[in-house]
């Protein structure tokens, strides 16, 4: 069995609910927990559950973001964009952000640019600065795309917390070059939260807003 968890990202200009990124969790035994590969269940069944969890969040009466993942073979997958538009209409007028866990080629998010902006979808590069998600790699990918999202825990969990200041620090200059919404993951507690009001970061996501959560009608 699957679903979707949800964790809230929050406008803390204005302290407001900005919308929800959907976590899948696939439940084993008494307990829920990370599929071992995001792709053993279908893009299509994964969509049918978004529907649902938007539906119980009431998102389309409140105009909130849902932020989805792709992973890379779900990028590669040419029927992905088919099945995201065929989304967005059925939860309309809800706002649907596509976020690429990994980077896509520069032919691939042309392709998804022209085609999900035409339908009001937002597109966000997830992970910037970790993994294989370095400048160098995504500075082509820039142009096409309305957010970054840089995610603290990750440094964290890697033992480079102290890093985080001045990671933080590129990508806010980044974001600001490029024009680009940016939004900040791993905000655990008030600390975190003035470091992001320290660079101008709005949208903040993390355990001190909810952890991830089932939502319940």
């Amino acid at each position: 069995m699957y679903r979707f968890f949800v964790q809230p990202q929050v406008n803390e200009q204005d302290h407001s609910l900005y919308g929800y990124e959907v976590l899948l969790r696939k439940r084993q035994k008494d307990t829920w927990t990370l599929p071992n590969d995001f792709s053993e269940i279908s893009l299509d069944k994964q969509s049918e559950l978004l529907e649902q969890t938007a539906t119980v969040l009431q998102t389309s009466l409140t105009n909130k973001v849902i932020a989805f993942n792709l992973n890379r073979d779900q990028i590669d997958n040419p029927l992905t964009i088919g099945t995201m538009i065929a989304l967005k209409k059925r939860i309309n007028p809800a706002a649907l952000t596509i976020e690429f866990t990994e980077a896509p080629t520069l032919d691939e998010v042309q392709h998804y640019s022209v085609l999900l902006h035409q339908y009001g979808m937002k597109l966000v590069i997830d992970d910037v600065g970790t993994g294989s998600n370095t400048f160098d790699n995504i500075k082509p990918l820039l142009p096409y795309v309305d957010q970054i999202k840089f995610a603290m825990q990750n440094l964290r969990m890697s033992g480079q917390a102290d890093k985080i200041p001045a990671k933080l620090a590129f990508w806010t200059d980044i974001a600001r070059e490029y024009r680009l919404e940016m939004v900040l993951e791993g905000v655990e507690n008030h600390t975190d939260q003035a470091l992001a009001e320290k660079f101008g970061i709005k949208i903040n996501q993390g355990y001190l807003y909810g952890k991830p959560e089932m939502p319940v009608a």
